[in-house]
């Protein structure tokens, strides 16, 4: 039996359960937020033999700083035994410190360099 072309299609009906209810099932929408990635703080270690100028290079080239600054957390590294030299994300931060330890290392220096959660 050909069908009628002017009734629409109907859609296919729900089973209904024992209790009479469709059993239709209603998803509930949760909002998706990401937590902000975990952060890590850059340490550097005094030492009694890597020059000063060396730790404002590196603080300069790997970390960005101005002279003024860099100089600042060179004083610090040396008064104080340590000092933060940046907070970043986990990758950023272990980057950060393999290129620190790399450049002491090909420059004969004991600098050492740590990361640890901020």
């Amino acid at each position: 039996m050909p069908e009628d072309p002017s009734t629409p299609e109907q859609p296919p009906t729900q089973p209904r359960r024992e209790d009479g209810a469709a059993g239709a099932v209603v998803a509930e929408r949760k909002l998706a937020r990401t937590k902000p990635p975990k952060m890590f703080q850059v340490v550097m270690l005094n030492d009694d033999f890597t020059p000063m100028e060396f730790v404002v290079m590196v603080l300069q080239q790997y970390f960005k700083r101005d002279l003024e600054t860099a100089t600042q957390i060179m004083l610090k590294i040396h008064h104080e035994g340590r000092a933060v030299c940046g907070v970043y994300t986990r990758d950023v931060a272990a980057t950060k410190v393999e290129l620190v330890l790399a450049a002491a290392q090909r420059a004969g220096h004991p600098l050492q360099c740590i990361m640890e959660a901020a």
